[in-house]
């Protein structure tokens, strides 16, 4: 992948489209929305795929960032992110869930990526 200055930040051409990245965000996306756009990303698929193969299908899910902390101090890194999890499907149970999930954060590249500088939390729900 190739990144270009452009006056608001960088842009890069990707087979989906033109990705603009800017510290201002009437701009373009900023970094740490992009971070936690591919946690979130990454979770979610890694979870679908875990839930099927143990014949727990999703039928809906939505994912929600409840909390994300990035700390002044340190040029603004992010500390904590916390995804919240609402899933809906016919043969969910909670206690196979909760396993799931920890298959998730085990297997999604993203949160591994970053598992030892920051706090990554996800909870979930059945709807």
């Amino acid at each position: 992948m190739k990144y270009v200055m452009t006056e608001n930040g960088f842009e890069t051409a990707l087979d989906f489209g033109t990705l603009t990245i800017s510290g201002d965000e009437t701009k373009g996306f900023r970094p740490y929305q992009l971070l936690v756009s591919s946690l979130v990303g990454c979770s979610g698929g890694v979870l679908r795929k875990v839930c099927e193969k143990m014949r727990m299908p999703i039928e809906e899910m939505e994912i929600n960032v409840l909390e994300v902390i990035r700390n002044p101090e340190e040029a603004s890194k992010l500390e904590k992110v916390h995804m919240h999890f609402k899933l809906k499907g016919t043969n969910l149970d909670a206690a196979k869930m909760e396993r799931a999930m920890i298959v998730t954060m085990k297997n999604c590249s993203m949160v591994r990526s970053v598992d030892q500088s920051m706090e990554v939390i996800e909870t979930f729900e059945l709807v």
